[in-house]
C-alpha cells in the first residue's frame, strides 16, 4: 500500500506554510510596530500582539510538531518532555492568537458602541495589560497538556515521541479538561466574535441613518462625513480579520461537535473521510495564522506603502553596494 495521500500533502504543505508564515508575521511585526499605518496606538498594540502570537504558533505548529515530526523523527525535539513542552507552547500560542482576536473584536465594538467607556478603555495602556493577561491566562491554561503526554518509544533508554496517555481518554478528569479546552478555544471565541459583530453593525447601521439624516437636514446634499469614513475603514479591518479567523476555524469546530455527538471512533483507515476531514481542518486551522497580513496589505493604505518600502529596503541596499 502507498504513502497515504493526505500525508503527502501534509508533508509538502507544513514546510510551505512555515516558509510563508515566518517572515510574513515578522514583517507584520515590525511595520505595524513603527507606528506609521495610520492606524491609533489602541490597535497597533492588539495587531502586534496577534502578529506575535501567529508568528508564535508558526513555529510551534507547522515547524516545531509537523516538520520536527516529518523530517526528524529522531532528534533532540521528539525526546518526550521537550515535545510535550513544544504541545504546550503550541496550545498556549494558539490559545493567545484566539482571544486576541475576541478582545480586538471587543475593542472595535467599545469603540464604537460604548461612547462613554470608550475614553477609558479603548487607550494603548488597556490594550498592553488586556494582550499581556490573555497571554499569561492562555499560557495557565496550556500548562496541563503537558501531563497528558507519554513516550511512543525508547532509543538508548531516552523516551521519545509523544502519545496521549490511555487515562486521558478514560479519566473523567481529562475528559472534563478537553471539554473545557474546546468551549474556551474555539467554541466561545467565535460566539463572542459573531456577537459583538452582530451588536456592532447593528449600531452602525442605526448611526449611519441618524447621521445621514441629520447631514442632509443641515446642509440639504449628502456630503462625505469624515467620521463614518474612519469607522468604515475600522469597520473592514475588523469583520476581515474575524471573518477570516472563522472561516477557517469553522470545519474544525463543526467536526468537533460532530464526532463527539455522533460517537464516532478516530478512524484506522487513511482512506476514511473522517480521517480526511480531520486532518485538512487542522490545515485550515493553522493557515489562520499567516491571513492577517495579508488582510492587511488588502484593506490598509499606509500598510501597503510601508510594505513597498520594506521590499524595496532591501534590493536599494543591494544596487548601492553594487555601485560602489
Amino acid at each position: 500500500m502507498g504513502y497515504p495521500v493526505i500525508y503527502q500533502i501534509e508533508d509538502i504543505y507544513y514546510p510551505v506554510l512555515a516558509a510563508i508564515g515566518v517572515p510574513v508575521n515578522l514583517v507584520a511585526i515590525v511595520i505595524l510596530s513603527r507606528g506609521k499605518c495610520g492606524l491609533s496606538k489602541c490597535i497597533t498594540v492588539y495587531l502586534v500582539g496577534m502578529a506575535v502570537a501567529d508568528l508564535l504558533v508558526v513555529i510551534t505548529d507547522p515547524i516545531l510538531v509537523w516538520i520536527v515530526l516529518i523530517y526528524f523523527p529522531v532528534s533532540f525535539l521528539r525526546i518526550t518532555p521537550v515535545c510535550s513542552l513544544s504541545l504546550v507552547l503550541l496550545y498556549a500560542a494558539t490559545n493567545v492568537s484566539v482571544w486576541l482576536t475576541v478582545t480586538f473584536t471587543f475593542d472595535r465594538f467599545v469603540a464604537i458602541c460604548c461612547e462613554k467607556l470608550k475614553t477609558k478603555y479603548c487607550t494603548e495602556k488597556t490594550a498592553a495589560v488586556v494582550v499581556a493577561t490573555v497571554s499569561v491566562l492562555g499560557c495557565l491554561e496550556s500548562a496541563p497538556w503537558y501531563f497528558t503526554q507519554e513516550q511512543n518509544y525508547i532509543i538508548d533508554n531516552v523516551p521519545m515521541g509523544c502519545d496521549n496517555k490511555i487515562s486521558f481518554y478514560t479519566s473523567p478528569t481529562w475528559g472534563a479538561f478537553e471539554l473545557i479546552h474546546y468551549v474556551l478555544t474555539p467554541c466561545g471565541p467565535i460566539f463572542l466574535i459573531l456577537l459583538l459583530n452582530v451588536l456592532t453593525v447593528r449600531r452602525i447601521l442605526l448611526s449611519s441613518k441618524v447621521r445621514r439624516g441629520f447631514q442632509r437636514h443641515s446642509n440639504g446634499e449628502n456630503d462625505k462625513d469624515p467620521e463614518m469614513e474612519n469607522r468604515r475603514k475600522s469597520i473592514i479591518l475588523l469583520f476581515s480579520i474575524s471573518g477570516s479567523f472563522i472561516l477557517l476555524w469553522m470545519t474544525l469546530v463543526v467536526f468537533n461537535i460532530y464526532s463527539r455527538i455522533a460517537g464516532i471512533d478516530y478512524p484506522s483507515s487513511d482512506t476514511d473521510p473522517i480521517f480526511i476531514t480531520d486532518h485538512s481542518s487542522q490545515m485550515l486551522q493553522v493557515l489562520s495564522c499567516c491571513t492577517n497580513t495579508c488582510i492587511y496589505a488588502v484593506t490598509q493604505t499606509k500598510f501597503r506603502q510601508e510594505l513597498k518600502k520594506a521590499v524595496k529596503y532591501p534590493l536599494n541596499l543591494i544596487v548601492k553596494l553594487l555601485k560602489s
